[in-house]
């Protein structure tokens, strides 16, 4: 039997490779390069399935260069890189990996919350530099994150589990979502509702767990910044664009706000420029998931996705996370 040509993206587990090579004939990236839209539409011409990673847009454009293809399997839980409307138009199954990095990206969240609370890596450049020559009382003096208020914005599972772990720290904690949640989940948070602007201006520590989508777009900007405390810090775990992040490095180098911790960027893996010039920011390259577990746990599921949905394996025909079922239909 001829085996169905498949497309991983990017690379990823050798042992993962495997087990799709056991149902497909696989195209690999090795070398793990970035594909521009024309040459991931050319190496799409002739497959009925990808795995990709949230730097891979799969649009109309793509699409139209790819006629035989059925799914495209997201090793991320955002999927904002897909036209989701295109590929059910065009019979394309989506799927994306869920669940299996919550605990891990709550736990990175965490700790870019304590690095910039605690100024770590603003202070760690200074040692560095070699200017420490003695203690002193006021030497990055930071903010306690015990006993304060933390906001969070967005309380699916992940902000969920950043509630759960800020009881550790008596915290309140205080959170604004599409939608409330039911009372029993807010109580086992230990968490209440607020309107967006209350909490931008209670909390002492925001973060940020909301999907990307044209409505979320710059859900922080200047405006927003304005509302926060000067004492205030703000971690962004979520996707880049949910931060206007220009007016974000202007509110930092103004002291606006004391400190920023950012894991995702509009644009990345550019950086603005700015924000590469004001110190109480801490940044790092979109590593919240970045366990060899999850990893490995997302690459699993990515695979499972595939393979159901061109037809194989226990769960054939019903890929486990499945975004757009109509498409199954068309």
């Amino acid at each position: 039997m001829v085996k169905p040509k498949i497309l991983v993206a990017r690379a990823i587990f050798p042992d993962v490779i495997e087990r799709l090579a056991q149902y497909f004939d696989v195209e690999r990236n090795d070398a793990d390069t970035v594909f521009s839209s024309d040459e991931l539409r050319a190496r799409l011409a002739d497959k009925a399935g990808a795995i990709t990673t949230a730097s891979e847009r799969i649009d109309a454009s793509v699409l139209a260069g790819a006629p035989n293809l059925r799914v495209v399997a997201n090793m991320a839980v955002g999927y904002n890189n897909f036209d989701i409307e295109a590929m059910t138009a065009a019979g394309v199954m989506a799927t994306n990996t869920p669940d299996v990095l919550n605990e891990t990206t709550a736990d990175f969240g965490w700790a870019l919350l304590m690095a910039t609370a605690r100024r770590v890596t603003e202070s760690e450049r200074w040692l560095r530099e070699g200017h420490w020559d003695k203690w002193a009382y006021d030497m990055f003096l930071g903010a306690d994150v015990h006993g304060s208020t933390l906001g969070i914005v967005g309380m699916g599972r992940i902000g969920q589990a950043i509630a759960r772990r800020a009881m550790g720290f008596n915290m309140r904690v205080v959170y604004h979502n599409r939608s409330r949640l039911d009372a029993a989940t807010e109580a086992a948070c230990k968490a209440s509702y607020v309107d967006k602007d209350t909490l931008l201006r209670t909390a002492d520590h925001v973060i940020l767990v909301l999907p990307y989508s044209s409505a979320t777009h710059h859900t922080i900007g200047g405006a927003e910044l304005a509302l926060m405390k000067p004492t205030a810090t703000l971690v962004n775990l979520a996707r880049g664009g949910i931060v206007d992040d220009a007016a974000l490095a202007t509110a930092l180098a103004k002291k606006q706000i004391a400190a920023a911790g950012l894991d995702v960027f509009e644009g990345e893996p550019k950086v603005h420029p700015d924000l590469l010039t004001v110190p109480n920011v801490v940044l790092t390259p979109h590593i919240a998931s970045a366990s060899a577990a999850t990893r490995r746990g997302m690459a699993s599921l990515a695979a499972d996705n595939l393979i159901a949905a061109l037809g194989f394996g226990a769960a054939a025909g019903k890929p486990p996370c499945l975004l757009n079922p109509a498409a199954r239909k068309s």
